[in-house]
């Protein structure tokens, strides 16, 4: 099975419940923290090319914090530097199996893809 990836904050209470679900369920999976990792353009243009803006959390209190303007303009095209910017605008947590990516945390969904 390739490398699973689990992607957040560490003091994300979403992601502190995802990894809690692997680490129960005895998946190996590495965790790459948004803040101490850092991300690259080329992974975050990936990411928004195959989740679009439903990459970002528009109920996050990052969202809230964007410039109003910054909020209005935002597109696939421009979201590049603004999410390296502020890594905490993306939905949290960010798995990725090595074959399929999902964003947020539902224990149904990570069975369906992680069981067997």
């Amino acid at each position: 099975m390739p490398e699973i990836t689990l992607y957040g904050i560490k003091n994300c209470d979403t992601v502190k419940k995802a990894r809690r679900w692997l680490d129960d369920h005895g998946i190996d999976y590495r965790f790459h923290d948004f803040r101490a990792d850092g991300l690259t353009a080329a992974q975050v243009d990936a990411w928004l090319n195959e989740f679009g803006l439903d990459l970002v959390n528009k109920r996050s209190t990052s969202w809230k914090a964007l410039d109003p303007a910054t909020r209005d303009a935002l597109t696939v095209e421009n979201a590049t530097p603004v999410i390296l910017d502020t890594p905490t605008l993306i939905k949290r947590p960010l798995l990725d199996t090595g074959r399929v990516r999902r964003t947020g945390f539902k224990p149904a969904e990570y069975e369906a893809l992680l069981a067997g």
